[in-house]
């Protein structure tokens, strides 16, 4: 296993665990399609949760986490009713101001690089209170100064009923908050091993920043053990090869 390899695990690692501290508090979290380090990151905060107020869990596309028969359905129905507290969304572009491009790139309809499309994230991205953001490549080409197409809209005009929105953006070197007032993002902190001017040169929208940018905590033995063994077996059978290829970076 290569070194790069090691350190993507790592990184992961600590997304994981960065999004268990991100569901604190929530009741029904749920994680969409090709989302293995979001749900990784619900069933650690699963395990954190209180015993006086547990937290459930629905992964779509996992039988044994999933309290959905027909995922996407469903999934719109509890977002509309308000019983979904937290849910993720990425996308090929994401632009300061939290709009997110599942379309493609170029001009629309005439893209030069066409995406699988933005299905709900409109809906749930308006609907749903706590939509955390997250790409594992942290690039300029994804996060830009403003997307070529807006699938879903990081904020809305005056009058527009939304109680959901972007709450925050996560990536391989760093925690962002939105600031929905501001309509921008801030850097919360950086993952060990990087830096703000790495940040900054490898985003292109502008963000708010403290003086001093903490460092995002790393997972203590615990819950790294929790991450390495129980999470794992658990996300492996909606993610079997993500689970193998973490497990095979640290046999290596």
């Amino acid at each position: 296993m290569t070194s790069s390899a090691t350190g993507r695990t790592a990184a992961r690692e600590i997304m994981i665990s960065s999004i268990a501290e991100l569901l604190e508090g929530c009741r029904h979290v749920t994680v969409g399609a090709s989302s293995p380090v979001p749900g990784a990151g619900a069933l650690l905060a699963r395990r954190l949760a209180p015993a006086d107020r547990p937290m459930l869990i629905s992964v779509l596309g996992s039988q044994a986490h999933n309290m959905f028969t027909n995922g996407g359905v469903e999934t719109f129905d509890c977002a509309a009713e308000g019983r979904i507290d937290a849910f993720f969304l990425s996308g090929g572009q994401i632009d300061g101001q939290g709009n997110i491009n599942l379309v493609g790139i170029g001009d629309y309809p005439r893209t030069d690089v066409r995406w699988p499309g933005s299905f709900g994230s409109a809906f749930v991205y308006f609907m749903i209170p706590r939509v955390i953001l997250f790409r594992e490549e942290h690039s300029r080409r994804v996060f830009v100064e403003k997307v070529d197409f807006v699938s879903a809209p990081g904020t809305s005009s005056p009058g527009i009923h939304r109680p959901g929105g972007p709450y925050a953006l996560l990536t391989p070197l760093c925690l962002f908050d939105f600031d929905r007032a501001g309509r921008r993002f801030r850097l919360r902190s950086v993952h060990p091993g990087h830096t703000v001017e790495e940040v900054r040169d490898q985003t292109g929208f502008d963000f708010d920043c403290p003086a001093e940018v903490p460092v995002t905590p790393a997972p203590d033995p615990q819950r790294l053990a929790m991450i390495r063994g129980d999470v794992m077996d658990e996300i492996a059978e909606t993610y079997p090869r993500f689970s193998a290829e973490m497990r095979a970076a640290l046999s290596a």
